[in-house]
């Protein structure tokens, strides 16, 4: 096979169960199809270094169930007895947007059967810990606004919460623990938390130069996105210095990561240029308050959150091809809360 047909295979059999049973199974074709709303010059690098970075940040199902394996029986989470920890030890369900914690459950429910004989509607105490799961952390602010009324609610005085994520980023896991210790103390609560997690993806400000998601170094001339930073005075963007060694790379190279950055970058602002009106959060590299946007890779089979440039998920297929959403194919069709677009933490409504 050719270079192209066997990235086309490679991408599609990497994300082989994204969405299974309300979106078809991605094919070569699915993949070639995205992959054709970029110029023809950039196509195969660009699909090389997709293929590579999503074998690395593709959270399928069997990986998944591989950390919750792992964690079932970790003692530095159960002690030396993980059979008496999970027993007593009470799920959160009380996520109030969307349905991962649910499906999550599930799925955690298996491991325990299987790890340990433990049925998880067996398990739970008054003295027992809590434990809330969820797929990725982004900003953190699902968990926080989640946390808080439990936190003023139903939690208890004095216990322990532990907090599952496949993988998160260092910004919002930061932000999440110190929001949550503050609204503790705040009710007068003493909780001891704690976070676990697969992976975690530098993204803060400070440590840009070994950022693990998109974070342009050079800015391609383009007068569309030229006027864009210069009307960003809050936080206007600051570039990445290029070549640092990171912890997790998940480029193959600075040139490809380059790459892939402008790439994307330029599709999301042709997307943009799309959409009369649009929230200020909505950005060409994801969902964000800042800069050109999140920049995430980050991708599970559940879904791909918007803090991933718009250029992987924006679109849908069925839409008419006048409106915005028509005008892009997207590779990883976003699920959303509700018809009107709902995303986690902005609205925006193609009226």
């Amino acid at each position: 096979m050719s270079e192209w047909t066997d990235l086309l295979k490679s991408i599609a059999d990497t994300i082989y169960d994204y969405r299974a049973g309300d979106f078809p199974q991605p094919t070569s074709n699915h993949v070639a199809r995205w992959i054709a709303q970029f110029d023809g010059e950039v196509q195969i690098p660009l699909l090389q270094e997709v293929d590579h970075v999503l074998k690395q940040t593709y959270f399928d199902k069997d990986r998944v169930v591989d950390y919750f394996n792992t964690r079932v029986k970790n003692e530095k989470i159960t002690g030396d007895n993980p059979q008496a920890f999970w027993r007593s030890a009470n799920f959160l369900c009380i996520q109030k947007n969307g349905h991962s914690q649910e499906e999550l459950l599930v799925l955690f429910a298996e491991s325990l059967r299987e790890q340990l004989g433990i049925e998880i509607d067996d398990c739970g105490s008054k003295d027992g810990p809590f434990v809330y799961l969820d797929d990725t952390l982004f900003s953190g602010s699902r968990i926080g606004t989640d946390m808080s009324l439990w936190l003023q609610q139903d939690a208890p005085q004095k216990t322990t919460v532990h907090f599952f994520v496949f993988a998160g980023h260092a910004l919002g896991e930061w932000k999440m623990m110190d929001g949550v210790q503050k609204k503790a103390a705040a009710e007068g609560k003493k909780i001891d938390f704690h976070l676990w997690r697969a992976i975690t993806f530098e993204n803060r400000r400070s440590y840009r130069d070994k950022s693990e998601v998109l974070w342009p170094a050079v800015l391609p001339e383009n007068a569309a996105l030229k006027k864009y930073c210069e009307q960003e005075k809050k936080f206007p963007f600051e570039l990445r210095t290029p070549g640092q060694q990171l912890k997790n790379n998940i480029f193959t190279s600075e040139e490809g990561r380059q790459l892939l950055e402008r790439e994307f970058l330029l599709a999301g602002m042709r997307i943009l240029s799309r959409c009369k009106e649009h929230k200020k959060v909505m950005r060409p590299l994801g969902f964000s308050y800042f800069g050109l946007g999140f920049g995430s890779m980050l991708v599970t089979f559940r879904n791909c959150p918007n803090n991933c440039p718009l250029a992987l998920w924006w679109g849908d297929a069925n839409a008419d091809p006048s409106s915005p959403l028509g005008q892009w194919y997207p590779l990883l069709p976003r699920k959303t809360y509700s018809q009107g677009i709902v995303f986690d933490e902005a609205v925006f409504r193609n009226e």
